[in-house]
């Protein structure tokens, strides 16, 4: 469905305000989408990007300065996203016995097993996009990555 339905806003400025307001509206369907996922899980969209971040440097922890540059969502507070999984059991975390400001964080067990069974879900999330070729999808996110570059 089009923009201007979905919102019932039938004009924009310009093309460039469309883009940046269809931007902002696309994640947040998007966002939905992904928390209906995870909802059986009990974890969050930040907190399954936190998890797969720690998945890929498993077994070596990391600091969670390291988590949040590497976070999708900048604005998250990485350390308190830590702390719920740590309370879950889906990560522990260690104080640097030299500097206690450092906390290292390595995913459990739990935590991998939770990640293998989210895993069997990749189909489903990606019949999200399914409206969209292959070709479309490249050239989406070339498009979007010259936004950004």
């Amino acid at each position: 469905m089009r923009l201007e339905q979905e919102i019932k806003q039938p004009k924009f400025r310009n093309e460039f305000h469309k883009l940046a307001v269809n931007l902002i509206y696309s994640y947040g369907w998007l966002i939905n989408l992904q928390s209906r996922l995870f909802k059986n899980y009990h974890i969050t969209g930040n907190q399954y990007n936190i998890l797969r971040i720690l998945r890929g440097q498993y077994p070596n922890p990391v600091t969670v300065n390291l988590l949040k540059e590497r976070m999708l969502d900048k604005m998250s507070d990485a350390s308190r996203l830590v702390e719920r999984l740590r309370v879950k059991g889906f990560v522990k975390r260690n104080i640097s016995k030299l500097d206690r400001r450092q906390v290292d964080v390595i995913i459990t067990e739990k935590g991998l097993k939770l990640l293998a069974e989210i895993d069997k879900l990749n189909e489903k999330y990606d019949s999200f996009f399914k409206k969209l070729s292959k070709a479309e999808a490249k050239k989406l996110n070339e498009l979007l990555d010259k936004l950004r570059g």
